[in-house]
C-alpha cells in the first residue's frame, strides 16, 4: 500500500448499510409455536456500515460514499453516521437509493441469530460515483456485494494507486463477482461463504484455494474457532488464528466489525499478526457486551488478553488433503471373534 502522499481518508466505503430491528427471544421456538419478544431495538447496520462505524471508533478517517436514498431509513443511516464522524461529503443521493432493512430475531439462551432482511432497489456502490481522486485519496477501499459495477471501477481505480482493497462477500451469484474477487487484494470471507464459493472441505483448504499471487491477504473467518490466513510471508501455508474466549450474548454483526477493526489497522501500516488480533478482540467486544469498542477498549482488552507466545500453526494443501481424506475413508471393522 503506497503511503508517500497524504491521503483524505483511512477507510473509504462504498457498499451496503442496513436498518436492523432486532427482538431478543428466550430462545428460538419450535414451528408454529409462539414466543413472547423481551425486549427489541433499531441500530445501524450493514456490511460496509457496520465496518466503517467500527473503523471510525478505532480511530480511522472514514468515509461514506455509496448511496443512500431520501426516505427515513436512508436518513436514519445518514445520521448516525454523522453521529460517529464518518464523512458522507462523497455519497450520491439518488432518488432510487435504499438502504438494507433486516429484521433480525436473537435467542438470549445462546446468543445466535436468524436475519429476514429487504434490500430491493439501489444500494451500495455508484457505478461512476465518486470521482477516483476521491479513490486515490484513501489508504483503503472497503466493499461488499452490493453495486458490483461500481465496485469493479473503483477497486481498479484503487488497486491501480496502490490503494490496498478490503471485501466483505456473502453473495458469489451477483453480476461481474468474479471479476471483482480479482481485484481484492485483502480479502475476509466468512467461512460458510468460503466453503461454499470454494466446494472445500474446511476453511484452510478454502482459504489456500482463494490465495492469488497478486494478493496481500486472504481470511477466512470461523467465528469463535478464530481464523486461517494466507498471505504473502506464507502463501503456501494456511495458518491458524485462535479468538478470544468469550461469553457471546449477541453475534449479530460481528465478523462486520471484524472486517472494519481490520481495515483501520491496515489503514495504519499494522503487521498481518497486528491486524487480526485487533480484529479478533473488537469482535470479541461485540459478541460479549453488543457494543462496537473504541480504541482505547480494544487496546484494554487486548492488555488482558496477551494470547499465547509463539507464531501460528500452518498446514500446507497436500498435508491438509491427506489428513481431510484420512478423517473421511471409513474405518475398517475389526472381525467379529466366534466363539
Amino acid at each position: 500500500m503506497k503511503d508517500k502522499e497524504k491521503k483524505s481518508f483511512d477507510v473509504l466505503g462504498l457498499g451496503c448499510t442496513a436498518v436492523d430491528d432486532l427482538f431478543y427471544v428466550p430462545s428460538f421456538p419450535a414451528p408454529d409455536e409462539k414466543v413472547q419478544v423481551e425486549r427489541s431495538v433499531r441500530r445501524f447496520g450493514g456490511l460496509t456500515g457496520v465496518a466503517l462505524i467500527t473503523a471510525a471508533r478505532l480511530g480511522a478517517r472514514c468515509a461514506y460514499a455509496g448511496c443512500l436514498g431520501t426516505d427515513e431509513l436512508s436518513l436514519f443511516v445518514a445520521g448516525h453516521f454523522a453521529e460517529e464522524g464518518v464523512d458522507l461529503a462523497h455519497a450520491p443521493r439518488p432518488a432510487k437509493a435504499v438502504v438494507v432493512r433486516s429484521t433480525i430475531v436473537v435467542g438470549d439462551d445462546t446468543g445466535s441469530r436468524n436475519v429476514f432482511f429487504q434490500n430491493q432497489g439501489l444500494i451500495g456502490a455508484h457505478d461512476s460515483l465518486p470521482a477516483a481522486k476521491v479513490i486515490r485519496a484513501s489508504r483503503v477501499l472497503f466493499i461488499d456485494q452490493y453495486g458490483m459495477r461500481g465496485n469493479l471501477r473503483a477497486a481498479r481505480v484503487a488497486r491501480a494507486a496502490g490503494v490496498a482493497v478490503v471485501a466483505d462477500f456473502e453473495d458469489d451469484t451477483v453480476p461481474l463477482f468474479r471479476e471483482v474477487l480479482g481485484c481484492v487484494d485483502h480479502l475476509i470471507l466468512s467461512e460458510d461463504f468460503a466453503l461454499r464459493t470454494t466446494q472445500e472441505p474446511n476453511a484452510a483448504l478454502a482459504a489456500l484455494a482463494l490465495w492469488e499471487s497478486d494478493r496481500a491477504t486472504v481470511l477466512v473467518t470461523c467465528g469463535a474457532k478464530g481464523c486461517w490466513s494466507v498471505s504473502a510471508d506464507h502463501p503456501r501455508q494456511a495458518r491458524h488464528h485462535p479468538a478470544f474466549a468469550v461469553r457471546a450474548t449477541d453475534t449479530t454483526g460481528c465478523g462486520d466489525v471484524f472486517h472494519g477493526a481490520y481495515a483501520a489497522s491496515l489503514a495504519r501500516n499494522d503487521s498481518l499478526e497486528q491486524r487480526i488480533r485487533l480484529a479478533a478482540a473488537a469482535a470479541a467486544i461485540k459478541a460479549m457486551n453488543n457494543e462496537i469498542p473504541c480504541l482505547a477498549a480494544a487496546q484494554a482488552f487486548l492488555q488482558a488478553h496477551p494470547g499465547q507466545e509463539g507464531p501460528p500453526q500452518g498446514v500446507g494443501r497436500q498435508k491438509e488433503l491427506a489428513r481431510v481424506a484420512a478423517m473421511n475413508e471409513p474405518r475398517k471393522q475389526r472381525p467379529i471373534s466366534k466363539p
